[in-house]
């Protein structure tokens, strides 16, 4: 190739070059400016996103603070039948946190028992929203305490003096945990029951609350077709109900009245 001809040749390449790197640059600067425009949308969906969230959080905690409250509630409870009727009533006026909570039940196995058939029936009215979301506090398992507690007073009837100290035993330590957890109320399962003599749950409930400092809920539950409606909520989802309180005690007594 001629000095020319390599001339005209190497001049094609240069111009070839520059019109590629012109190329080039025009098309980093149009994707310089789609990424920068794309980023301004994107920061300003941001902003605007952001704005909205602050907007709506601020309401929901305005709207928090404007509402009425439910009063907390620690239910101490016995077992699902009895406590059917009482939680489908109070959880429409009171935040409940159920309190199992039985050392009298003498079996280990029917305390497990009875513990799954009320986190059952609670799971149950939570999904279905009957009230207030409704939780529950497994209590320890103690025979040892409601044996010492009752010591002495084996021989007495189901209904008297032996029954009261569990009830006493029972419901301390509901108003202790509720002390210690800021509720605004404590209460039993106890009262619905027919066989359980309510005046004197209340009556050691208002005690313990006077000592504890803790606000007791009086309780006849068993009035105004308390039982009735607990009977019929029991067949309607099928809980266990057991034919005696829990003790070998009343196990004994119950087995004594069916033989006969």
């Amino acid at each position: 190739m001629n000095r020319r001809n390599y001339q005209i040749e190497l001049e094609k390449i240069l111009a070839d070059i520059k019109n590629n790197n012109e190329k080039i640059n025009k098309g980093q600067s149009i994707r310089k400016e789609t990424a920068e425009k794309e980023t301004a949308e994107k920061e300003t969906a941001e902003k605007k996103a952001t704005e909205k969230y602050t907007t709506e959080e601020q309401a929901t905690e305005e709207q928090a603070r404007t509402e009425v409250q439910p009063p907390t509630l620690l239910l101490h409870s016995c077992c699902a039948p009895c406590s059917s009727y009482v939680m489908e009533y109070l959880c429409q006026f009171f935040k409940i946190t159920v309190f199992y909570y039985n050392p009298n039940i003498s079996s280990s196995v029917e305390y497990q028992k009875r513990l799954q058939e009320e986190k059952r029936l609670i799971d149950a009215y939570n999904k279905e929203r009957k009230g207030y979301f409704i939780s529950i506090i497994d209590g320890e398992y103690e025979p040892g305490r409601f044996l010492e507690q009752v010591k002495g007073l084996e021989h007495c009837k189901e209904g008297g003096e032996r029954c009261f100290k569990c009830f006493e035993l029972r419901l301390w330590e509901t108003a202790k945990l509720a002390k210690e957890n800021s509720f605004d109320y404590f209460a039993t399962t106890l009262t619905i029951s027919p066989l359980k003599n309510a005046q004197k749950i209340n009556e050691i409930g208002e005690k313990i609350a006077q000592t504890e400092g803790v606000c007791w809920l009086p309780s006849d539950f068993k009035k105004k077709n308390g039982y009735k409606r607990s009977i019929e909520l029991s067949k309607e989802y099928d809980l266990y109900r057991q034919n005696y309180c829990g003790c070998s005690f009343s196990k004994e007594e119950s087995l004594h009245k069916e033989q006969k």
